[in-house]
């Protein structure tokens, strides 16, 4: 038997929530499905690498269990879609469930990316992406054990502070010349290396994964493409993500490392939208005209918002700026605007102070900043980049001037 909905949400993470959210913000008085495929009420997925990984206990949800009580919205756990029928309007379940849909949102996220190299299936081998994820992590940590850290980013970086705070020896191993080298510039990633080793944490750069040395099914270590061999009781893998997007694009629907979307969200299947991680969309604070996928809970909130105005015939919000976050011991990183494309770099502050902030521009325009600490900078910076304005980088480089005041008057 079908049941057909007005709207069908696949997905049950931040985008997925966020829509139905919206559309309720908004009065809208259709009929909802919520097609998750983890067994859970929806929840958090940032404190997965920080204060859940810490100290277990129950993951923060994103809306409490009333909220899914409603007649208007039925919410679906542990439903595993695998295949979509465009022409039909119908979503299939690996349970054998049917829904029909008169409009469908995709809001799948993305997965962990796999460590392709022998002994990737070891036993206590990790990633973090689901609750599921880090519950099983949490399972497998020794007390005061080994642990190496494959891939120095956000998510391999929180865990290596975390870990460390929990005494555990950690080794943190990147492929590239520097931590954080897709998000940042290379003051940020110098300070965050240099925090790291302070608390104790090995930072090993420019160096290749051969292999997981196992025995028994389980790690013991990790083979360098260096010949070393890093002792392991837990590996834990952050090499990036996969959007969870093969089922859509089965069906027809376009893009390259996403679901290539327009600006109201709409893909190229006829009343399907795609929003989140497995978005690829073009982006007016990004230097450049392709579409990009920008993997932040502030991105998903907006294209949340976007979609659910165009479902219910109202217009769309204005762009808003990306943004991201980072929590660290006790450091805090906040990013707004996207940096790529910048040929200037301004540091207001100190770095060793623990308190800074980086700017990066691009013809005296501000495209993005990283501000460490200082959350009034962050504030600024987000109102400078939405507003498109060019800076004075002398007055810009002092940390005591105000971002607005260092703002160039219109010509």
């Amino acid at each position: 038997m079908t049941t057909t909905y007005d709207v069908v949400v696949v997905g049950a993470g931040h985008a997925g929530v966020a829509v139905v959210s919206a559309l309720a913000k908004a009065g809208f008085a259709g009929s909802v499905a919520v097609l998750g495929d983890e067994p859970v009420l929806p929840y958090e997925r940032p404190p997965l690498s920080k204060e859940y990984l810490t100290d277990g206990g129950a993951a923060p949800l994103l809306r409490t269990e009333a909220f899914w009580s409603t007649d208007s919205v039925q919410l679906e756990l542990g439903a595993q879609v695998t295949t979509v029928d465009p022409a039909a309007k119908l979503v299939h379940v690996a349970d054998g469930r049917t829904f029909g849909y008169r409009k469908l949102v995709w809001a799948t996220g993305a997965d962990a990316r796999a460590l392709r190299v022998p002994g990737a299936t070891a036993d206590n081998l990790h990633s973090i992406r689901r609750l599921s994820d880090v519950d099983r992590l949490r399972r497998h940590l020794t007390a005061r054990g080994r642990a190496v850290i494959i891939g120095g980013g956000y998510i391999g970086l929180e865990t290596a502070a975390v870990l460390t705070g929990l005494g555990h020896q950690v080794t943190v191993v990147e492929a590239v010349d520097r931590v954080l080298a897709r998000v940042t510039g290379p003051v940020v990633s110098r300070f965050y290396q240099q925090l790291h080793e302070r608390h104790g944490v090995r930072i090993v750069l420019g160096e290749t994964v051969a292999g997981i040395a196992t025995r028994a099914g389980r790690a013991h270590g990790v083979h360098l493409g260096s010949g070393e061999l890093l002792p392991a009781d837990v590996v834990i893998v952050g090499v990036g993500a996969v959007p969870a997007v093969e089922v859509l694009q089965d069906a027809g629907a376009a893009g390259d490392g996403g679901l290539l979307v327009d600006d109201l969200c709409r893909t190229t299947l006829p009343d399907v939208h795609a929003i989140g991680d497995c978005a690829l969309q073009v982006n007016r604070f990004s230097t450049s005209a392709a579409p990009v996928r920008l993997e932040s809970v502030s991105n998903a909130n907006h294209q949340a918002k976007v979609t659910a105005a165009h479902l219910v015939g109202a217009p769309p919000p204005v762009p808003a700026v990306p943004w991201f976050w980072s929590n660290q011991y006790d450091v805090k990183l906040q990013t707004a605007g996207l940096f790529a494309g910048h040929d200037e770099v301004v540091t207001r502050g100190e770095p060793d102070s623990g308190r800074f902030s980086v700017l990066y521009l691009a013809r005296g325009r501000l495209l993005a900043a990283d501000c460490v600490n200082v959350p009034a900078d962050f504030a600024g910076a987000r109102r400078v980049i939405g507003e498109r304005e060019r800076l004075d980088t002398e007055l810009a480089a002092d940390p005591g001037t105000p971002l607005k005041t260092a703002v160039l008057a219109h010509a």
